[in-house]
This record gives C-alpha cells, structure tokens and sequence, in this order.
C-alpha cells in the first residue's frame, strides 16, 4: 500500500505534557503542526500523577532543583516561562488548586482538568492529531530531495508519510513503562550522533538485601519522619517501610542522588536532640526501646532497636543501666543511621528518568540540536532532571514553550 504524503511545519512525537505545550505554542505562532503519539489513552502521565490530582508545578522553582550533567542548561527555559505563566494558563480556563506544601500545586478535582485544557489550546492553535499512530522510520532528506523547499525530515507512520523542516521529540523517558514509556527518543538521538548520557530510574524505592534488611519487612506500611541524605543532598520527609526496603517522599527524593554502593545517612529524630533525651531519663528504670517509643513507632523502635543493639553488642536495658559512651554511641546511630541500599524497584515504579539527551548537545535558547538542525528535544527524554514536588512538570511546560517559539 502506498503511503498518503503530508506536508507540515512541525512534527511532534509524543503528546504528553511537553509535546502538547510544544504544539500549543507552535499552532499559536500559525504553524501548521501535527502530534503524534504511539498510546491509546492520551497523557496517562499527567492523569495518574498526584495521585490523579496532578502536581503540575512548583511555586519555587529554581535551577538547584534540577538535576544534569550541564546544571546551568535549564536556566533559560524556566525564566522564559515560569509557574507564573503556567497558573495564569489553568486559571484561565477556571481550574481550581491549592498549595499542598513547599510550594507543591495540586488540582482541586482531577488531573484530566489539565489534560482537557491543553486539548482545547491545542485546539484552538489548530493542531492535528495521529493517536494512537506508530512511527515506524525517520529519515533526514537533502532540501532537493524533499522537494519542499527546506523541509528536512521524513517521518512514515502506519497512517501517512509527513514531510517536516521542525521535527520535536518529547517522547519522555523509560519511567512507568505499563503506561506506555519506550526508549523511542533516545533511539532517535542514537540515530542522528546525539549522545545520550547515562539511564537510571529516579525518584523510586531503594531496595536492600535481605540480610541487612531483616525484620524491617515487617514494618510494612509504617512511616516517620525523617531527615535522609546522600553525599551533598539532603531532604526531611517522610520515610516508608515497604516489604521491599524504603520508599516515601524523602526517599524518593534522594533516589535520585544515590548510586550503586554509597550509603545513606538517615535521622530518624530530627526534631530532638536524642543525647539530651537520654540525658534528660538519665537515673530512669524505663526500658530504652521503650522510651524511643514515646517519639517513634513502637513497630519501627523494636526492630530498629534489635538491629542497632545487634551490631554495637548491646542489650535492651533500663536508661540508667548504660555507661555514658554507650548512650553516645545509640544517640550517634540515631541521627546518623547509615544503610546501603541493594538497588532500585526499578523503571516499573519510578516517576522519571534520569539522564537522556545530552544537553552539551542542545542550544539551551530552543531546544534544537546543534549537529542537526530542525530536531529539537524536550521534556523528559533530555537529561534535566527535577525533584519531587511540580518540577518535571514545569520543566515540561518550560521547555516545551521554549521550543515551540521556534520551531
């Protein structure tokens, strides 16, 4: 069968929250342009995050809060569209949201709120649509070959040829794969000689080996608040015991600094001051599990305390029964807890992807690669990547808009 051929001034792979922002700006500019996307259901990502409330953006957003092996690359695109610009976008459309806390937003009532207003815009702009479509072969073409003017690219797909001079990829990362995530975008840059940094899932759980990990498998379910770090990254949240090793905002958070063998320092007290506690019960007769009791979990303080007094060759004893080092020494465990983790849970529960596209490769202005000019990537499959909290989402939004003033 042959293929209808198309002609349009940007091709955009993959409509997620990105790609669509991508268009909106595009269509406005009075670009001709078409989304592609490979899913049957459009933006699962949008729709299943915040648990279907979607943290579409952070009040404070900063550049510190992203994380690349080029830290200053997401500097432009923020300022050029920021979580200002974004809230004036939903609360044209009369959304309601409230702040959660560090300057985390939430939708009021559902995430598809979101997704239903950047339909409209796209609609509005004029975009067209192929969904779900499978891309099946991308071609760079000489400007005569094209016979289009300076239209570059060949995209075939199961419907159509399209013939484009502005080709995008927001096609996301390898995170949350059921959803529909693939490595297409990388594939992408692999084809055209634009590396790809180093993948790993972030903002996942941490995984431990059983043996370090005994008895903390029982505690499934149970959190507290807690102050874990990593190297230079430090995050007070809470920490969730999982039947596979932790999870829970902070660790989420600092999943992302973490590599193969490095430990964590967790502060399971980081309200108080553990040494003046025990000073504080100093000639008391009271058990000192039970004691760490009235501040944390009974659960987490018996089997924490079974594991600290198992290493240190200690036994559960009165307050007043331990010499001073030795309450030093539990004090010192106390907010300096050091764990290694195994590993991850993986691409299947992490929220994003760390590394991608290097931005060593992209102008920082548009998004646009400097070896290939006419492809630009943005959104997740570049290698930005932001804390929990709104920031993937704002960089989402800002890169998109970034590249959609040009193309």
């Amino acid at each position: 069968m042959v293929l209808k051929k198309i002609s349009r001034n940007v091709v955009i792979i993959g409509a997620g929250a990105a790609g669509m922002m991508c268009a909106i700006e595009a269509g406005k500019r009075g670009r001709s342009v078409i989304l592609l996307d490979h899913a049957n259901k459009l933006a699962e990502k949008i729709r299943i995050s915040g648990g279907g409330r979607c943290n579409f953006t952070n009040r404070y957003v900063k550049p510190e809060n992203y994380i690349s092996e080029n830290p200053h690359f997401c500097r432009s695109a923020l300022a050029r569209f920021t979580p200002h610009d974004f809230i004036a976008l939903i609360e044209k459309h009369g959304i309601h949201y409230h702040e959660k806390k560090s300057g985390q937003l939430f939708c009021v009532d559902s995430s598809q709120q979101i997704i239903d207003m950047l339909q409209h815009e796209c609609a509005s702009a004029g975009v067209d649509w192929q969904m779900p479509c499978q891309v099946q072969k991308i071609e760079y073409i000489s400007d005569n070959a094209a016979g289009h003017g300076s239209k570059r690219f060949l995209i075939t797909t199961e419907r159509c040829v399209i013939v484009t001079d502005s080709l995008v990829i927001a096609t996301g990362g390898l995170s949350i794969p059921q959803i529909g995530a693939s490595a297409f975008g990388y594939q992408v840059a692999n084809q055209f000689g634009i590396r790809v940094t180093p993948l790993r899932p972030g903002l996942v759980g941490l995984t431990f080996s059983a043996d370090d990990f005994t008895g903390f498998k029982d505690i499934s379910g149970i959190s507290i608040d807690a102050v874990v770090s990593c190297d230079d990254a430090s995050f007070r949240e809470n920490v969730l015991f999982t039947h596979r090793g932790l999870s829970g905002p902070a660790i989420l958070q600092v999943s992302s600094y973490w590599q193969p063998g490095k430990y964590l320092q967790i502060n399971i007290l980081p309200q108080l001051d553990a040494g003046r506690i025990f000073s504080e019960h100093r000639q008391s007769t009271v058990l000192l599990p039970n004691l760490l009791a009235r501040y944390l979990p009974k659960r987490f303080v018996q089997i924490w305390c079974s594991a600290i007094f198992t290493e240190l060759s200690f036994i559960a004893k009165p307050i007043k029964q331990y010499r001073d080092n030795e309450l030093h020494q539990i004090a010192s465990r106390i907010h300096d807890w050091q764990i290694i983790p195994s590993g991850t849970t993986g691409y299947k529960k992490a929220e994003v992807t760390l590394g991608g596209v290097d931005t060593h490769e992209l102008s920082s202005k548009t998004m646009e690669s400097r070896r290939m000019p006419g492809l630009y990537f943005i959104g997740e499959v570049v290698d930005v990547t932001g804390q929990l909290g709104g920031y993937n989402f704002q960089w989402a939004w800002s890169s998109g808009y970034a590249a959609g003033q040009v193309v």
